[in-house]
C-alpha cells in the first residue's frame, strides 16, 4: 500500500545562523529510511505525468519504485539512462515547477519529493559504488563540444554512450561551467560536480581546459582542420548586464558573475585566496533571480552585517526558486521589494557609500506577463552600503558569433537554433544559455540531450549518402 501522507518528508539542513557563516552544504539529504518512506508516497500513475515535466525524461516512477524497495543502485541505473548529472540535478533543478508540478499527489497535498529522492540515489551510488560507467565501442566519428557546463556535458555524455569520440573544449582552467563558477559550494559542492565529470571521462569524453574557442581555435578550424564532423556550442551566457546608472564604475561594484566566480571557482572565501573580494559590511544585491540569492548568501557568509536584495517588483514576481528565497530569509538577508536603484553613490577614494533608490508600484503586465513596475513620484531614498552586486541577467559572449562563418544570432546575442539545436551553419548545433539566455541547469541539459540525438542522426545520414 502506498504511503498516503499529504506532506513530503522535510529535508534536514544546517541551522540558519550556523550555515550563514560557512560554505558547507545547507541541505543534508535524506537517510535511507526517509527515502524509502518518501518513495512509498508515489501512486505509480498509469499515465506517468511527472515524466512529461522532466526536460531529460527521467523514468521517474521506475526509479522511485526501486527506492521504495530499498534497491538504491538499481534506482541509480534507471536515472543515469537519461541523465548525465543526477547528483547535480537533485540539488539545483527546480522540480517544483517541472516534474513535481505534474505529480498527482500534489492535487490534494504535497507532491512526491522527486528531486530529494534523485539526490539521495545519486549520493548513495557515489558513496557505495566503485564501478565506473562502461565505455561504448567506438563508432569512428568525432564530435567537438564547446563549453563544459550542463548543456555541453550532457551532449558529450549522450554522444559518448553512442560510441562517438568526443572532445569538450572549456575556456576556464576547470571543467563544469556554471556548475563550478556560478553555483555556490553550499548549494552544490564541487566534489559532486567533479565526480559527475569523472564519470563522463570514464565513458571516453576528453576535456581540454584553457581553450577559448574563438581565440585559441575557431569553430571553423575544428570542422575544417581537426577532423570533427559536428560541433555543439554550449558556451553559456557569461556576459553580465548592467543598468547603466551613475556609479557603476566605482570600486566594490561587481557583476554577480565576477563576484560568484571569485568566490566559487577561485575560493575567495578562504584566508589565503589569491583573488580575494572585498569583505564588505553592508551589501546591496540588485536583482531577484537565483543568481541574486546566491550572491547575497555568499556575501553574508563572507561576513557582511547587512545584505539587501533590491528588487523592483513584489515578492510574488520573484523569479528565484521559493526554496532559495526561504533559505535567504532564514539566513538574515533583507528584502527590499518594489525598489529600483537610480544611482550608486560615491564615497571616499572612489568607493561606494550607498545606493540611491525609488519606490515602485505595479502597473499593467508587460511582455513577460508580469506587471510592469512604475516609479512612484517623490519616493527617493538611500540604502547605505559599501558594496553593490549587479545580478540583473547575462547574455552570450559574442566571441564565437564573431569568429564563426555563417552563424546567425539574435539581436541580443543568442545563437539562433531550431528545435533540434541546428544552427544556420551545417554541422553546428547549439543549446542551453548560448541560445536561450540565462535559464536553468535542467533546461540546458535537455537542450544538450536533444542536440546529441540530432547530431547522431546528422552524422549517420552523411554516412548513408
Amino acid at each position: 500500500m502506498p504511503n498516503m501522507s499529504l506532506k513530503k518528508h522535510e529535508m534536514p539542513s544546517q541551522e540558519p545562523q550556523v550555515r550563514n557563516k560557512n560554505f558547507k552544504e545547507v541541505a543534508l539529504g535524506y537517510t535511507a529510511e526517509t527515502a524509502i518512506e518518501e518513495a512509498q508516497r508515489c501512486l505509480h500513475c498509469k499515465h506517468k505525468p511527472c515524466i512529461g515535466g522532466c526536460p531529460v525524461k527521467i523514468h521517474i516512477p521506475d526509479f522511485i519504485a526501486k527506492v521504495a524497495a530499498g534497491e538504491f543502485e538499481a534506482a541509480y541505473q534507471i536515472i543515469q539512462q537519461t541523465s548525465s548529472l543526477p547528483a547535480v540535478c537533485g540539488r539545483v533543478c527546480p522540480q517544483e515547477t517541472q516534474c513535481e508540478q505534474k505529480c498527482v499527489r500534489g492535487i490534494k497535498g504535497e507532491p512526491v519529493a522527486i528531486g530529494r529522492l534523485e539526490r539521495f540515489v545519486a549520493d548513495w551510488h557515489n558513496a557505495n559504488s566503485c564501478d565506473l560507467p562502461v565505455k561504448a565501442d567506438p563508432n569512428g566519428h568525432k564530435v567537438a563540444v564547446v563549453g563544459s557546463g550542463p548543456a555541453g556535458l550532457t551532449c558529450a555524455g549522450d554522444l559518448a554512450k553512442r560510441g562517438y569520440d568526443v572532445t569538450v573544449f572549456e575556456a576556464l582552467h576547470l571543467a563544469g561551467g556554471v556548475l563550478v563558477y556560478g553555483i555556490p559550494e553550499f548549494r552544490l559542492p564541487k566534489t559532486i560536480v567533479q565526480k559527475e565529470i569523472d564519470n563522463l571521462k570514464a565513458l571516453g569524453v576528453k576535456v581540454e581546459t584553457n581553450m577559448v574557442i574563438g581565440r585559441v581555435l575557431s569553430v571553423d578550424e575544428l570542422l575544417d582542420e581537426f577532423g570533427f564532423e559536428a560541433v555543439f556550442i554550449g558556451s553559456g551566457a557569461g556576459l553580465p548586464r548592467f543598468m547603466n546608472i551613475p556609479g557603476e564604475n566605482l570600486k566594490s561594484v561587481y557583476s554577480a558573475n565576477e563576484f560568484l566566480t571569485r568566490v566559487n571557482l577561485m575560493k575567495a572565501y578562504k584566508d589565503d585566496a589569491r583573488t580575494p573580494v572585498l569583505h564588505a559590511k553592508k551589501v546591496a544585491v540588485v536583482g531577484g533571480g537565483n543568481v541574486a540569492m546566491d550572491a547575497a548568501r555568499c556575501a553574508k557568509r563572507l561576513g557582511a552585517e547587512e545584505v539587501y536584495i533590491v528588487y523592483r517588483r513584489s515578492e510574488k514576481e520573484l523569479p528565484a526558486r521559493a526554496e532559495e528565497v526561504e533559505h535567504a530569509k532564514e539566513e538574515g538577508i533583507i528584502f527590499k521589494f518594489l525598489t529600483n536603484p537610480t544611482a550608486i553613490l560615491e564615497g571616499e577614494n572612489g568607493t561606494v557609500r550607498g545606493i540611491s533608490c525609488v519606490e515602485m508600484e505595479l502597473g499593467e503586465p508587460d511582455a513577460s506577463g508580469r506587471r510592469r513596475p512604475v516609479e512612484k513620484a517623490g519616493s527617493d531614498f538611500t540604502i547605505e552600503c559599501d558594496c553593490v552586486i549587479m545580478a540583473i541577467g547575462t547574455s552570450p559572449n559574442p566571441l564565437i558569433k564573431n569568429t564563426t562563418k555563417g552563424l546567425e544570432t539574435q539581436k541580443w546575442g543568442g545563437i539562433i537554433a531550431d528545435e533540434h539545436g541546428l544552427t544556420s551553419r551545417e554541422g553546428v548545433y547549439a543549446g542551453g544559455d548560448a541560445v536561450t539566455g540565462a535559464a536553468t541547469v535542467i533546461l540546458a541539459m535537455g537542450a544538450g540531450k536533444t542536440a546529441a540525438e540530432a547530431i547522431d542522426e546528422y552524422i549517420k545520414g552523411k554516412c548513408q549518402k
